[in-house]
């Protein structure tokens, strides 16, 4: 094998031939792992390819695709955009895969989209009204921009300038304000002065996750510029999808790593935690719930820090210099079980999939807008996981997947408490 010059780079899908020339179809992208397996209910961990059933809409089967789209081989078609978009991305097949095989599954799928939009394919006309929102209104629900900071309770006042500014995003703005106006209950709580941006505008989620890099790369420096000027050290998220966003995907497409954004990004539960440690948190309350803990996709198996690397591929696919591989199971897991288990009255019970195994809830990197019925269905397999482990409640720490999970419910007509993970430490914690 000839050596070639590669990197991580997804604006080229030729960084990823190895990749898609050597899945070799055993579909530990689809099946959760085979020590963790329960038997044959719930032994799935890919929504796509679990409802479509079809190998195209398994990664095994978008990499065959994948190469003959990069060979020019393969037109566009209603059918080849569904099977690209289709998808949440939600990174079960790379964790799968990385446990044998190492290949870079995730960065190929959204290579793939970069290459669709780049040929003028892609995305999907409901990505493209997500888009038109964030460039009009700077959110993607294309809510009246003067009403982002509506949600801030009465007596939470923000400091001028702080260590810690706190980064909302668009869902816990205008469509659950709970989440939003928990974390600030906690922030007041433990006595932490804290900022936001004077002017905050979408975090580009959705944009980058469809394909839509340049006005994703825009966005980035935008807001990394205005969070600079803010002269915090800290950016506080509640959303899993503006952390990855920020923590991950803003450096990935800026080719910088994460530890050279110039601040921190850290999540609720990472803050609660480092307070609980440092004794400015008491969370003695008891809150009385069975309760199942989600874990959202972004804060588990993709929120590990982004490095940047290029280099060169050689015989038997060996890379140099030495590459680390984001496997996705040195993600945040453990954090919130140990948090919520503390509590008192919590009686934590774990889904069947769990941790990197974990099933999606459906909604995220534009699957909701532009497949509500899949979405719909993904989460609703999730509902059926919970009841089988009976779950009165279920914690996330994500409003994509509150969102997701109160409408399956709604629809189910499931008496399930669908709680975010700020809400629940808000009601725990000693006033």
């Amino acid at each position: 094998m000839p050596i070639s010059k590669v990197s991580l780079d997804v604006t080229n899908l030729n960084n990823f031939t190895y990749d898609m020339s050597h899945c070799i179809k055993c579909k530990g992208c689809n099946w959760v792992d085979h020590i963790y397996m329960p038997g044959v209910n719930f032994s799935t961990k890919c929504p796509s390819a679990t409802k479509e059933i079809w190998d195209s809409y398994g990664a095994y089967g978008k990499l065959r695709i994948g190469l003959a789209m990069n060979d020019g081989k393969l037109e566009y078609s209603d059918e080849l955009l569904k099977i690209l978009y289709e998808c949440s991305l939600c990174g079960a097949c790379d964790t799968g895969c990385k446990r044998n095989l190492d290949l870079e599954i995730e960065l190929t799928l959204e290579a793939l989209r970069v290459k669709a939009v780049k040929d003028g394919a892609g995305p999907m006309p409901a990505h493209k009204k997500v888009a038109a929102n964030i460039a009009k209104t700077h959110n993607r629900f294309g809510s009246k921009h003067e009403d982002r900071k509506k949600w801030l309770p009465a007596g939470v006042k923000l400091a001028a300038k702080a260590d810690v500014l706190y980064f909302p995003g668009c869902s816990a703005s205008y469509r659950h304000q709970e989440i939003a106006q928990a974390t600030a209950k906690i922030l007041s709580n433990t006595k932490t002065p804290f900022t936001m941006l004077a002017d905050e505008w979408c975090c580009g989620n959705v944009l980058y996750s469809v394909g839509m890099i340049d006005e994703a790369r825009a966005l980035a420096k935008r807001n990394i510029a205005a969070i600079k000027a803010s002269g915090a050290k800290t950016v506080l998220v509640s959303c899993a999808e503006c952390l990855r966003t920020i923590k991950v995907d803003y450096p990935k497409i800026l080719n910088m790593n994460t530890s050279d954004l110039g601040f921190e990004v850290i999540h609720l539960v990472e803050y609660v935690d480092r307070m609980i440690n440092k004794g400015s948190l008491k969370l003695t309350n008891t809150v009385d719930l069975k309760l199942h803990y989600h874990d959202s996709c972004s804060l588990s198996r993709q929120s590990e820090p982004w490095v940047k690397w290029e280099g060169e591929r050689g015989l038997w696919g060996v890379v140099t210099p030495n590459l680390e591989r984001r496997r996705g199971t040195n993600g945040i897991m453990e954090l919130p079980r140990n948090i919520l288990k503390s509590i008192p009255g919590i009686q934590l019970i774990e889904g069947i999939r769990k941790r990197e195994n974990a099933w999606c809830c459906g909604a995220g990197r534009g699957t909701r807008e532009a497949f509500p019925e899949f979405s719909q269905w993904t989460a609703n397999e999730k509902l059926i996981e919970m009841k089988e482990v009976g779950a009165e409640a279920v914690a996330a720490t994500c409003p994509y997947c509150k969102d997701s999970f109160v409408g399956a419910a709604a629809v189910a007509d499931e008496k399930l408490k669908v709680l975010d993970f700020s809400e629940i430490i808000a009601q725990a914690m000693s006033r």
